[in-house]
């Protein structure tokens, strides 16, 4: 049986980073992934953060395969044809050092891959892995599909995704479970970039998102995104899997419908689609964290519910929790120590570090959002029926006009209900 220092299960942003960190540290390390390469099952909006990129690979944005700088962050309400929306934009985001890129996964994870590869990664392509070897109750390996699959290591790091199943059967996590979860499907679909950069005021090799609530979920708990690329964009919609289920809706009428509102088929006008994607996306924050550790063994990224939905952030969660679980990893092995009370280490850091702080800030916000179902359904309404109010020159002194968006307001909320809305909304966010 071939032995490794160190085994990383999944070849995503989480595991990649891991595996370089422990590499870095010279420990013999493997990433075994169950796709033909790292990229090919791995699934998400498309922006990844720099801060976090750069921790793993230094200046990663000299050579890695980006698409466009992300200058510009829009938040937009859509009720029916109807749509109120704010950004921020500032050039110097589209200058190093950068804040964020939109990515195509395919590419990066691939090229990622390879920066591990150079660290002394070796890399496993087409194996899944079906279950953690043991010495009575202490982990020295892993079991794979292939003849002879058997490998050893000292420390296994999970980065299996959303599905957790080895995670499970370590007895770190529980069976997923459809109010943690949220299923995302995703378009590509191909623009020439003078016409991306004339759709959103980009000058050529400049990016910008936009993110969208209320109709495009058709009130339900999720948001959909439009980012551009090169000579693409990417589109998508996810929603709260039971809630699609009590509704009724496919993932792809979703997106369907989302393709149809007049500001975003005006958008699209002309393209072809080039990809669909799917994925589950897992949406249960700070509450559903499954345990982090046990002997030689540590969950990063995805499989340890690192997802910051309320903030779009993801990548970044994914590739710090790594790149802190490949050092702790090769310090537990160089210290000799990999028991549970060594890997405990990778939890104290985490908890010092901005992915549990974040989740911990925002653990009452998406219980409060998806309990309160009116949230996404009501004050995109509202929102916009008092735009257009405001916005309508008919003759009405505006005096009036305002007396008629509390009316309006009051009518489709009471005063009671958004009183307690806003202070619900504090208490959430205490």
């Amino acid at each position: 049986m071939e032995k490794f220092d160190v085994i990383v299960v999944g070849g995503g942003p989480a595991g990649l980073s891991a595996a370089i960190s422990a590499a870095q540290a010279g420990m013999k390390t493997a990433v075994i992934e169950r796709g033909d390469y790292p990229g090919t099952k791995n699934v998400m909006g498309g922006v990844l953060y720099t801060e976090a990129t750069n921790e793993v690979v230094p200046d990663f944005w000299k050579e890695a395969p980006l698409e466009r700088p992300v200058i510009e962050q829009r938040y937009a309400f859509l009720s029916k044809d109807e749509i109120l929306s704010a950004g921020y934009r500032d050039p110097a985001w589209g200058q190093p050092p950068y804040n964020a890129h939109t990515v195509l996964r395919v590419k990066f994870d691939r090229w990622l891959a390879d920066q591990a590869v150079k660290a002394g990664v070796m890399i496993i392509t087409e194996t899944l892995v079906e279950d953690l070897l043991y010495h009575g109750d202490d982990v020295v390996g892993v079991r794979t599909g292939r003849a002879e699959g058997d490998l050893g290591a000292q420390v296994v790091i999970l980065a299996e995704g959303a599905n957790n199943f080895l995670a499970c059967k370590a007895g770190l996590a529980k069976p997923l479970r459809p109010e943690n979860m949220a299923v995302v499907v995703k378009e590509i679909i191909e623009l020439p970039p003078e016409k991306i950069e004339d759709r959103f005021c980009l000058e050529p090799h400049e990016g910008a998102t936009i993110e969208l609530f209320g109709d495009s979920t058709d009130g339900m708990m999720g948001t959909s995104f439009i980012y551009t690329n090169k000579n693409s964009l990417s589109i998508g919609v996810g929603a709260m899997v039971h809630s699609m289920s009590e509704k009724g809706w496919s993932p792809n009428d979703l997106l369907e419908n989302l393709k149809a509102k007049p500001y975003v088929k005006r958008l699209l006008q002309g393209g072809e689609t080039k990809e669909y994607l799917a994925h589950l996306i897992p949406e249960g924050g700070y509450n559903a964290i499954p345990k982090l550790y046990r002997q030689g063994v540590m969950v990063v990224g995805d499989t340890a519910m690192f997802v910051n939905g309320l903030n779009r952030e993801g990548s970044n969660l994914a590739m710090i929790s790594g790149k802190i679980a490949g050092k702790v990893a090769a310090e537990a092995i160089q210290s000799g120590d990999l028991s549970a009370h060594g890997m405990s280490v990778y939890e104290s850091r985490l908890r010092d570090s901005f992915v549990i702080k974040d989740l911990y800030k925002f653990r009452k916000l998406m219980p409060f959002i998806e309990s309160n179902p009116h949230l996404l359904g009501q004050y995109p309404e509202i929102l916009n029926q008092a735009a257009r109010m405001y916005f309508t020159a008919d003759g009405t002194p505006k005096a009036q006009v305002f007396s008629n968006i509390m009316d309006m307001m009051f009518k489709k909320r009471t005063k009671t209900g958004l009183v307690k809305d806003m202070f619900n909304a504090w208490r959430a966010l205490k």
